[in-house]
């Protein structure tokens, strides 16, 4: 419901609204998952339900986002008059979201941690790098709001994204391991610290940085 009504702000022209709204899914996405393990609830139906959600929330809705981003560049370059038609490609990253979810739920290698970018990270760095691009979150970010209007860039979000969406690359989960102990959960806390660091030093701006610091540090994991 929350990745429906956004994109029904996005379309009436009010994007951080819809981002409001794509936050506040996020949250009870992870809060459903721990409330589940929290009470050791398993359900099936549940399971798949919830990944429907996911597939509008973090799937179709940053999609859109990303093509609106696309079609309003104010700086079309080469490009000129074509954005109209290559826009429709942003679609592709609600396809690749539902085939990443439906492969999360089969693969049981997936229990402890991710293999490929899950779908709530892709939406925030897509969502963000948008809002950022048209402006309404441009406020102080300086090289990052250059790199995030940039047409090429946009456009090279979308086979970057697909990939890491269905790729083998292991990234940690947030949840944490043992309790909240540093040694155990090490990857977590660099991250969680390393990330509120980026935000306070960029604001809003710096929200495309945390998922590329998430990637970076999951790569130095030693597996």
């Amino acid at each position: 419901m929350l990745g429906s009504a956004a994109i029904i702000h996005l379309m009436t022209g009010e994007p951080v609204l819809a981002a409001i709204l794509i936050a506040v899914a996020a949250v009870c996405d992870f809060l459903d998952g721990f409330a589940a393990r929290l009470l050791n609830v398993k359900s099936e139906m549940g399971k798949e339900l919830d990944s429907l959600a996911d597939v509008v929330s973090f799937g179709v809705a940053p999609a859109i986002f990303l093509f609106t981003a696309i079609k309003n560049n104010p700086d079309p370059g080469i490009f000129e008059g074509m954005l109209n038609s290559l826009a429709y490609a942003a679609l592709l990253i609600g396809a690749f979201s539902g085939f990443r979810l439906a492969k999360f739920n089969l693969d049981k290698r997936q229990t402890d941690s991710f293999l490929g970018l899950p779908t709530p990270a892709n939406a925030i760095f897509i969502i963000s790098v948008s809002l950022i691009g048209t402006a309404a979150l441009a406020t102080n970010s300086g090289f990052i709001y250059q790199v995030s209007s940039n047409i090429w860039f946009q456009l090279l979000i979308i086979p970057i994204s697909c990939w890491l969406l269905i790729s083998e690359i292991p990234l940690f989960a947030l949840k944490f391991n043992k309790g909240f102990g540093f040694t155990a959960n090490r990857p977590r806390y660099i991250f969680l610290i390393i990330s509120l660091l980026n935000i306070l030093l960029f604001g809003w701006a710096g929200l495309p940085l945390v998922i590329i610091i998430y990637i970076a540090i999951s790569l130095t994991i030693k597996r």
